[in-house]
């Protein structure tokens, strides 16, 4: 979409994009979810995006995930992609065969702009400054609830009980697909 698009444009500058079009774009897909419960990750990240969704929607829980940065830049600088079919490899978890080259065609496996060391760098620092607020607008209306780890086999169980408090319907089954 045009939207998609002029996002696409921020992220490959390792920049994180404005306000106006993310809100413009995960409000215009919640607005079909009514009906269902749904799991938003890595939105709101400003107070403007917050108070945007807290006035079309109604928010139980905020889950936030307190992983060193640290981890996170190890993690998304080993993923590299197949640009022809989307597949992922990561070096650390599922690498390919042979370094640099796609199981499956032979062909050359490339990293994402937004991938790389100093993108991912930039945008970090910049989430980090922009999300603590968030997580102070929400623990301030009693929806915070934080799990602090570096694995997520760890960290998992325990959201997932959590989840189940505030969704108890939800099986093992259905936490495995996306909903």
């Amino acid at each position: 979409t045009e939207v998609g698009l002029l996002a696409k444009s921020y992220i490959d500058q390792g920049r994180l994009i404005p306000d106006d079009i993310m809100t413009r774009m995960v409000l215009s897909e919640l607005k079909g979810l009514q009906r269902y419960d749904w799991l938003l990750d890595g939105f709101p990240r400003t107070v403007a995006q917050a108070e945007a969704l807290d006035k079309q929607c109604q928010v139980d829980t905020v889950i936030d995930l307190d992983v060193p940065f640290e981890t996170i830049k190890y993690r998304l600088t080993a993923r590299w992609i197949h640009p022809a079919s989307g597949r992922v490899y990561n070096l650390e978890f599922s690498p390919p065969k042979v370094l640099g080259i796609d199981d499956i065609t032979g062909e050359p496996l490339v990293q994402r702009d937004d991938d790389k060391p100093e993108t991912v760098t930039k945008r970090l620092q910049a989430y980090d400054a922009q999300t603590k607020p968030v997580l102070e607008y929400y623990r301030a209306k009693g929806l915070l609830k934080s799990f602090s780890g570096t694995e997520t086999n760890k960290i998992w169980p325990h959201i997932y009980a959590f989840l189940q408090t505030k969704l108890p319907d939800v099986s093992q089954k259905d936490a495995a697909a996306p909903r």
